[in-house]
């Protein structure tokens, strides 16, 4: 889209950062709705739902309880452990045979660098996130003060209060401009950037902030300013710009980075050998690529947000609410009905009297359990202490609980199923299995969005390898057989490749473009225990003897489950190996009875035995039980354990 807000210059300084800030309010003032939802919804978390409860509970009045349950959190609980059950991990396909060999190795690279971010504890952030208000956003980035200066990729989660975008839009790649904000400490502004001593101030702009338990002191913080936004080269490309500013001070800027990056190289002369003058060698100044008032930030021309959302709201880029705003009207009636019955029930459990003013009662020793005598004034009549009347609730008010929490519990689809927990008459252990099943789409499809949301990211990591991964680096991948293999690489193999000319035309260049397959780390340790079983079984059934290959690939046709296809593969390839062999076995046995009639009985007979071998286990049954465990319930299990888990991922065009 056009830029119409902001006229693009080739300096960025005060004016220009005025105009930021004027786009900046404007756009905060537009997301004030989601932003008093996002902090809601962290109250609700941490049970701050009524400002009575920010209060300490007063032992001194026992009336004055307010109960407050966590159905809610239980909720989300469960479902964040669902989603982390099914932690992601990418597989890059190529598009071109030729790319085969980078495509492997980005597949043994990216995790390396996701575990160098820590990127575990980042996608568990982003699902509580997810979870709590309904959106998550990550940061895909190039840090260059990582490795001792050398750079490298940085991922990091963002607090939704500080990113600020164009209202009305639904897409973020498509707002004109897009604002991150974060405090940073004064003194160490000014040990970074000189230019700050002096003329920092840091109140030029301040962000929403979460309602914080202790108390946060930003007397000494400054807020500083991140702003990205689109320009167009000459050929009509999109390029990236970015400044970075705090108050009035330009701290960096794209547009203000004029200076060409150059190496240097060795000078040689016409017949290409090196130039030498007193015997030292001649160094030139050699231009690589462009500065980055024409390039911009990234060379991928996207803003380096990510956003994951549970329920979308139409409006927003990829915004969402979450089970608080989801749950909380019932969870609210829950703990009204709570508070009740506890009152209710101190009420019952310390009676209270009536007392006349002549009654002649010395109310402290009537009050005192200690004091077995109680002395009295006057005559006692009967009506000088009256018991106050007191009522028990109805059980039809248990019953309207029990109702809102089932209320809570389906519409957050953190059914008794989920659970673990079967319906009545329901113990067949299949049965249970299908309930988890049908209880865990839920679960699955918020796991697939987290996934949409991992293929933006891992695109964007593989982008960036492909921008400044110039230097070579070394990595300790899984080998074969799970054996640690260090290995070197850049980004030679994915750089724009020259396609050479064809009937004298020049065909331009190729980008190596990857597709990104997604799917969830098997890290549980029933799930491993029961692939192996299967490969246990598949091998007493004889699925792995050559004879039997075609058989084979025939039944595995019709089966579902993990890396089927890599073991077809296997299958057809022994099938095939056994047809050379038996060709290679015909051959030698007539040129043996051609040339040599005296070997030819002996080999005939050899080949016989070896094709009458008999196959392990074939036409036999797979033992039912193991370590007292039936076959069933151990499949029944299998099930309940991934119902909340999605299939493997499908594949994602990494250039749409």
């Amino acid at each position: 889209m056009e830029n119409t807000q902001l006229p693009i210059v080739q300096k960025i300084g005060k004016q220009q950062l005025l105009e930021f800030n004027k786009v900046l309010q404007k756009y905060k003032s537009g997301k004030k709705k989601l932003e008093d939802r996002v902090v809601s919804a962290e109250e609700w978390w941490k049970l701050r739902n009524d400002q009575r409860e920010r209060n300490e509970f007063n032992v001194n009045n026992a009336l004055d309880y307010k109960a407050k349950s966590g159905w809610l959190h239980n909720v989300i609980v469960s479902k964040h452990a669902d989603g982390m059950e099914a932690y992601p991990e990418a597989t890059l396909l190529p598009r071109e045979e030729g790319d085969k060999g980078e495509a492997r190795m980005l597949t043994s690279i990216i995790p390396c660098i996701l575990e160098q971010n820590d990127y575990e504890e980042t996608y568990s952030n982003a699902l509580w996130a997810k979870l709590k208000s309904g959106t998550s956003v990550q940061k895909v980035m190039w840090d260059k003060s990582k490795l001792n200066g050398l750079g490298d990729i940085s991922i990091t989660n963002v607090n939704i209060l500080n990113l600020f975008w164009e209202p009305g839009i639904s897409d973020i790649q498509d707002s004109a401009f897009v604002f991150h904000t974060e405090l940073a400490d004064k003194e160490v502004l000014k040990r970074i950037y000189p230019q700050l001593e002096g003329k920092l101030t840091g109140k030029s702009f301040t962000a929403t902030k979460f309602l914080y338990d202790d108390t946060v002191d930003t007397e000494n913080k400054a807020t500083v300013i991140e702003v990205y936004y689109h320009s167009y080269a000459q050929d009509g490309r999109k390029v990236l710009q970015y400044c970075k500013y705090v108050d009035d001070i330009v701290l960096y800027a794209t547009e203000n980075d004029t200076e060409v990056p150059t190496r240097n190289v060795l000078m040689r002369d016409e017949m290409n050998n090196p130039v030498y003058v007193d015997g030292e060698p001649m160094m030139a100044q050699q231009q690589v690529g462009e500065a980055a008032a024409v390039k911009g930030l990234y060379d991928h021309g996207m803003y380096p947000f990510v956003f994951d959302s549970l329920f979308p709201v139409e409006g927003y880029p990829n915004c969402g609410y979450g089970f608080v705003d989801l749950c909380k009207s019932p969870q609210t009636t829950i703990d009204l009905l709570n508070t009740a019955f506890v009152k209710n029930a101190m009420a019952g459990a310390t009676p209270r009297y009536f007392s006349r003013a002549d009654g002649g009662i010395n109310e402290a020793d009537f009050l005192d359990l200690t004091k077995p005598l109680i002395k009295s004034n006057g005559n006692l009549g009967e009506d000088s202490l009256k018991q106050v009347d007191f009522r028990a609730l109805d059980g039809v008010y248990v019953s309207v609980m029990e109702n809102t929490v089932q209320e809570l519990r389906e519409t957050s689809g953190n059914t008794e199923s989920a659970s673990g927990v079967s319906s009545s008459g329901v113990t067949a252990a299949s049965a249970i299995a299908a309930l988890q099943e049908a209880a865990g789409k839920g679960s699955r499809d918020s796991t697939k969005a987290s996934y949409r949301a991992f293929t933006k990211v891992v695109n964007m990591c593989v982008e960036l390898i492909r921008q400044f991964y110039d230097n070579p680096r070394k990595f300790r991948i899984a080998g074969q057989y799970g054996v640690d293999q260090f290995v070197t690489y850049s980004n030679a193999g994915i750089l724009p490749q020259h396609q050479g000319f064809d009937f004298g035309m020049d065909m331009g260049y190729r980008l190596p473009v990857f597709d990104i397959k997604i799917s969830a780390q098997k890290k549980n340790v029933y799930t491993k225990v029961s692939q192996n079983e299967l490969a246990l079984q598949l091998y007493q059934l004889g699925f792995f003897n050559p004879q039997m290959a075609d058989q084979a690939l025939a039944c595995l046709d019709i089966m579902d489950f993990d890396d089927r296809d890599t073991l077809s593969q296997k299958i057809a390839q022994n099938g095939t190996m056994q047809q050379q062999l038996v060709l290679y076995q015909q051959m030698a046995l007539t040129l043996a009875q051609k040339y040599e009639p005296e070997m030819a009985e002996g080999l005939a007979q050899s080949i016989l035995q070896g094709a009458g071998q008999p196959l392990p286990n074939m036409g036999g049954e797979v033992e039912l039980e193991q370590n007292g465990e039936h076959a069933r319930v151990r499949n029944a299990r299998e099930q309940s354990q991934e119902a909340s888990q999605p299939d493997e991922g499908k594949v994602v065009n990494t250039d749409d």
